[in-house]
């Protein structure tokens, strides 16, 4: 069967002192669970992976086995740019109950494409057996990509990799891969913002998201993707556009003035959203070094657009009050609790 719908790549929540907060672990999983996600990565790129120990890893598979429900797939981030370690991860989700491996293209050490295909994938999708593995395409991060080519091929002799993420932001990429691997392979957006056209754009037809938003947003972009997948285009499009405002929080870019000159400065994935999900009360912490916090100018813009959500269309928000206890209105209206969220000065 192909895979389908919305996977949220979840954030990693971490205590004060940057320690793994298992509470916060639960939590944040039965939210996903109660607003009915198809799946969640656990430890991928989004939950800080390069910063997680063994036992971290471990902790959190572990978790999320134990607590999502059997409609849910379990997806373990196993991925990296040392392939003897992504094999040895791959065997342990396997052991431990994981339903699939997101397995990032290797970062880095600047393979080409036959190389990731033949040195990296090959290996962790044999360690797999009949495991799913997802091969994640991102060039923007990696400074490397798996040709749709090469993922065709790779398909053809591993039948376990029936699905990708496509990071590419780049539909013409997207639809090579249609193309050679087949009506019957899962294409998941792996851009929040593309989603939608790239499941309504007939070349391409992805089946729905890996996505980042759904941390805060889990029932409204899985009714988005499900809408879209029952040929419900208005109400896919509806959701689509109320959502435009936190699409935009994946990556946020600003000027800063700085010794008289113009600094472009860009908060990547995960601290966006972890800031995010701080300001609304679902006690994510902070991210682990070498990510810190956003500038005054980016947290304003995240409050701007989080209030426009919050202002047009509640009911976004409204599953964070009920399972967290909190109200939306003071955590957007209330100073206090945008300290410590930024820095002070640049």
């Amino acid at each position: 069967m192909a895979l389908a719908g919305c996977y949220t790549a979840l954030v990693t929540p971490f205590t004060d002192d940057l320690e793994l907060d298992g509470d916060a672990l639960s939590r944040l999983l039965s939210f996903q669970s109660e607003n009915g996600v198809g799946g969640v990565v656990m430890a991928g790129t989004t939950g800080e992976s390069p910063t997680l120990t063994h036992e971290e890893w471990r902790q959190m598979l572990a978790e999320a086995v134990a607590r999502m429900p059997s409609r849910s797939l379990v997806v373990a981030g196993t991925g990296g740019n040392d392939t003897k370690k992504s094999v040895q991860l791959t065997r342990e989700a396997v052991d431990a109950g994981a339903g699939a491996a997101l397995v990032v293209d290797p970062y880095y050490n600047g393979p080409s494409s036959v190389e990731i295909r033949r040195e990296h994938y090959a290996p962790i999708a044999e360690a797999a057996g009949e495991v799913t593995v997802i091969p994640y395409i991102i060039p923007g991060r990696t400074g490397t990509q798996l040709a749709p080519e090469d993922l065709a091929l790779l398909a053809r002799s591993h039948p376990n990799v029936r699905a990708v993420k496509e990071a590419t932001g780049d539909a013409a990429n997207a639809s090579a891969i249609r193309a050679l691997c087949g009506k019957d392979f899962s294409i998941f957006s792996g851009d929040d913002d593309k989603t939608l056209s790239f499941m309504t754009a007939p070349s391409i037809s992805a089946c729905g998201v890996i996505s980042v938003v759904s941390n805060v947003a889990p029932r409204a972009v899985t009714d988005m993707v499900s809408a879209s997948l029952a040929g419900d285009r208005a109400t896919a499009e509806a959701l689509a556009a109320a959502l435009k405002p936190l699409f935009e929080l994946v990556t946020v870019k600003t000027e800063e003035r700085v010794m008289d000159r113009n600094v472009a400065v860009k908060a990547r994935n995960p601290l966006p959203i972890k800031t995010l999900s701080s300001l609304l009360g679902m006690q994510v912490g902070r991210c682990r070094p070498p990510l810190g916090r956003m500038t005054r100018s980016g947290l304003n813009r995240v409050l701007e657009n989080a209030r426009k959500v919050w202002r047009d269309t509640p009911e976004i928000f409204e599953p964070i009050e009920r399972h967290f206890d909190v109200s939306i209105s003071d955590r957007l209206g209330s100073p206090k609790f945008v300290e410590g969220l930024c820095y002070d000065d640049y």
